[in-house]
């Protein structure tokens, strides 16, 4: 199949599928015209590629699983030690924008929303102190 029936059928848009062949991921055959010819195993491969990058794996972790996946002799604990990398990093992330989360809720808390040009949220994304200058103290 080509590329463009081969990203309808993996879920992957055909760049992706372009990308992922530049850096060695997938290998299509090539018909005698050089046209790029997506077999089974191509599929397969596109499929489980999509599938891992939606949990969120990293091209280089893509790549190790994948070379796991096409070993018959792969032992699971190889496999388990990735997975498991992967929901420590996501840990990470969710302890990252937790406090994020806080940071920001607590500036919306001290805004006072109102007409008046004074914003702690703009005086914490400007780097500025509590309280800006106004404009009369500028002149």
């Amino acid at each position: 199949m080509n590329i463009g029936e081969a990203a309808r059928h993996s879920g992957l848009p055909a760049k992706t599928i372009r990308y992922y062949e530049e850096i060695g991921l997938v290998r299509p055959d090539r018909r005698d015209n050089n046209y790029r010819d997506y077999g089974a195993h191509a599929l397969e491969v596109l499929r489980f590629l999509r599938r891992s990058r939606e949990f969120g794996f990293t091209i280089e972790q893509c790549r190790a699983l994948l070379t796991l996946y096409e070993d018959p002799t792969r032992c699971s604990s190889r496999v388990k030690a990735l997975a498991s990398s992967r929901i420590g990093e996501i840990d990470d992330k969710i302890r990252e924008l937790e406090a994020l989360r806080e940071s920001l809720g607590k500036l919306v808390h001290e805004c006072p929303g109102d007409h008046d040009p004074d914003c702690p949220i703009i005086d914490e994304l400007a780097g500025a102190p509590a309280q800006r200058p106004t404009i009369a103290a500028m002149r």
